[in-house]
């Protein structure tokens, strides 16, 4: 019995931990892909920016479920682009008020199957490479959820870095450092439990 539960105990600690670890190849690809497009234009490469991730993580949540259509993503017809209604609680998640992210970009692409050179050629060959060519974007925050890719571009200028806000404005405290806390008291039972 007490084995089943120190078994228990670890895959739980286990996927856990795999999961807060995650690092999907598929973002870093693309990434890789979009700065060799833009090296190939003589524009500065985009470096990574945690709370444009962050953001972008978000937003791919949002559009998981969602069907590819020309109303949605790269395909977008112009006029039509889908309004983001839980973006204020998008920005609290992430630490983030409206007045740094401005002059930041939201790329979604939706891209059946996630096939890696189609996702660059939505960001490379469609609206989207206005904004990969311009060199006010430094940043980059990639996420993707089901046939969805989300990437936020970002500048170097306080109305565009993605800075976390400062305590006492539109933020919340965040309750992850309290779940990891749990994690690591379950961890330490089911060790003094082998």
């Amino acid at each position: 019995m007490d084995s089943r539960i120190s078994l228990v105990c670890f895959l739980v600690l286990a996927s856990s931990l795999l999961h807060c670890a995650r690092s999907d190849g598929s973002d870093s690809q693309l990434l890789k892909g979009i700065n060799s497009y833009r090296a190939s234009l003589k524009v500065p490469a985009l470096s990574e920016n945690k709370n444009a991730a962050c953001l972008a993580e978000q937003l791919a949540q949002q559009f998981k479920d969602q069907a590819c259509t020309n109303t949605t993503g790269a395909n977008t017809i112009p006029g039509t682009e889908q309004q983001f209604p839980d973006y204020p609680k998008y920005l609290d998640h992430c630490h983030l008020n409206a007045s740094v992210t401005g002059d930041g970009q939201v790329m979604p692409a939706c891209v059946p199957g996630l096939v890696p050179d189609v996702v660059l050629t939505n960001y490379t060959k469609s609206q989207y490479n206005q904004y990969l060519n311009d060199t006010k974007f430094s940043g980059v925050g990639i996420a993707n959820e089901g046939d969805w890719v989300v990437v936020v571009l970002s500048t170097s200028t306080g109305s565009g870095d993605y800075s976390p806000a400062p305590p006492g404005s539109n933020w919340a405290p965040s309750v992850h450092p309290f779940n990891q806390l749990i994690l690591l008291l379950v961890g330490i039972v089911c060790l003094l439990m082998i």
